[in-house]
């Protein structure tokens, strides 16, 4: 009995050793980040050194010398952390592409951002786009500029940074060499396979993405594919979205007479384009936003039980955008803003049809032309939201062409219209939350953030579907910018706390995330 009790508190006392060493051997999440923040800390200001050289390359996606360049200087920030680097082309801006193998890894992650940015207008810039500005405040608040060199010590975390692309979308790069750097020091290792896919051509709608998938077969195979862009929620809570929107651009013009007339000899007689185009509009769609083509609606998917209930638990911010933006009335029907990005949009992006106030002339013009922006959901295919909007259009009683009528079509119909439709769109995509590698995800995120935001679908659109069409991957967006980025603005800016806040959430997902 005796020798019994000894062999027991003898195995009691090795599982316990064996338990102290697994535990100190393997830190918890919030050890994690704070392995990572006392890292980051002691090295802000090179961080922030790295990150404003990265934004000094200018990265218009149509210059491919400038962008071969940020790939270069990308390729130097990553070899030395131990990345197989490639600059792959189809054509188009180069993309650059990256991977760490992980010793004992059965699982891969990709991520995805970008390193173009939208044309720059720089006289509308309060400082050069390319000369990055580090700020003490945001800029409508008074921020002034701080030279970054001369800062001794700890960085405000509520300082910002303003070039283009700050926001939208280079500092996933700095934010995972350094997160590396930290894993490292504090002997943390990756629980997966790392590979980054960085596209020299976001901007720009990624027109060779996925001839570059095509090109590589097997290259970009993965379990779970992070993409890293866009703003995060306007409350500043972590959050992982699960869906975007598609798209179609449509271009509708119409037309009146041949040449323009004298509004006070022919007002009432002669077409005007431009009341005739409101018309068609209102026809289309009515005041709440609501889209009145029949059959529109047909296809939408519908939410799950889970997904309407992570729009419940969002922060509601209606009225926090409503004082910001200073709207009385949104659209909507008073539906709540997460709930309607998970539905079509039909918006009138542009109009041009004559000039206002000292340009206005007393005339009724030839023609005039709005672009839509069709934002489509999931099950919504571009061909045949084309074919019930052209429908419509002939049942409004238009006569359809696609290129500039003649004299002889417009005396032949009552009304012409010319329909220019802009690329071919793409469907929007949605990740189901309940997927295995969604729950892993959400349970890692909310360990690390408790009050972890789950967006069903972000309004905005992203090059998803050359993925979507090619891999059987469930697509994760993981936005970190801060909201109030100006992303494709003027003064486009990062908040330094977002950059910190990305390298721990990069950390935590990619040393946990094999071993759940």
């Amino acid at each position: 009995m005796r020798a019994a009790l000894a062999l027991a508190f003898t195995l009691a006392l090795f599982n316990l050793n064996q338990a102290s060493t697994v535990q100190a051997q393997s830190p918890s999440i919030l050890e994690i980040a704070d392995s990572i923040h006392q890292y980051r800390s002691s090295r802000e200001k090179q961080i922030i050194q790295d990150f404003a050289e990265l934004l000094s390359f200018p990265n218009v996606a149509t210059n491919l010398e400038d962008m071969q360049a940020n790939a270069a200087h990308i390729r130097t920030l990553l070899e030395p952390r131990g990345f197989e680097v490639q600059t792959l082309r189809s054509g188009g801006a180069p993309y650059v592409y990256a991977e760490i193998m992980t010793p004992g890894a059965e699982e891969t992650i990709l991520i995805y951002a970008h390193f173009d940015g939208q044309p720059v207008q720089v006289e509308n810039w309060t400082y050069p786009p390319f000369i990055p500005t580090l700020l003490d405040a945001p800029m409508q608040q008074g921020g002034q500029p701080i030279e970054i060199d001369s800062v001794d010590g700890a960085f405000d975390p509520e300082w910002r940074i303003y070039a283009r692309s700050a926001g939208d979308d280079k500092m996933p790069v700095i934010a995972i060499i350094h997160m590396l750097d930290a894993l490292r020091a504090n002997n943390i290792e990756l629980s997966v396979n790392v590979k980054l896919l960085l596209d020299g051509e976001e901007e720009r709608g990624s027109p060779t993405l996925g001839q570059v998938i095509d090109d590589n077969p097997g290259l970009f195979d993965a379990d779970l594919l992070l993409f890293c862009d866009g703003p995060m929620h306007q409350s500043r809570q972590a959050q992982l979205v699960f869906g975007v929107r598609g798209g179609r651009t449509l271009d509708i013009t119409t037309y009146g007479a041949n040449r323009p007339l004298h509004s006070g000899h022919y007002g009432n007689w002669a077409p005007n384009p431009i009341m005739t185009i409101a018309y068609l509009l209102t026809s289309m769609r009515d005041e709440t936003g609501r889209i009145l083509i029949d059959g529109y609606y047909d296809n939408v998917a519908t939410l799950t039980e889970s997904e309407r209930a992570a729009i419940a638990a969002m922060p509601n911010i209606e009225e926090q955008l409503k004082d910001e933006l200073a709207v009385n009335t949104p659209e909507g029907a008073g539906t709540r803003i997460e709930e309607l990005v998970t539905l079509p949009a039909f918006n009138a992006r542009g109009i041009v049809g004559g000039g206002v106030g000292s340009q206005g002339r007393n005339i009724i013009l030839s023609s005039s032309t709005v672009s839509l922006n069709l934002r489509l959901v999931p099950n919504q295919q571009p061909e045949r939201i084309r074919q019930i909007i052209e429908d419509h259009i002939r049942a409004e009683g238009f006569f359809i062409v696609y290129e500039d009528p003649t004299d002889e079509i417009l005396r032949a119909n009552a009304k012409v219209v010319k329909l220019d439709w802009r690329g071919g769109g793409s469907p929007g995509l949605r990740t189901s939350m309940d997927g295995p590698m969604a729950q892993r995800l959400i349970q890692i995120m909310q360990e690390l953030a408790p009050e972890l935001i789950q967006t069903p679908t972000m309004g905005g659109g992203l090059p998803l579907n050359a993925f979507a069409n090619r891999m059987d991957t469930p697509i994760i967006v993981l936005p970190l910018a801060n909201h109030d980025n100006n992303q494709h603005g003027e003064n486009e800016n990062l908040r330094l706390q977002n950059l910190w806040d990305a390298m721990a959430v990069y950390g935590v997902v990619l040393s946990q995330f094999g071993e759940r």
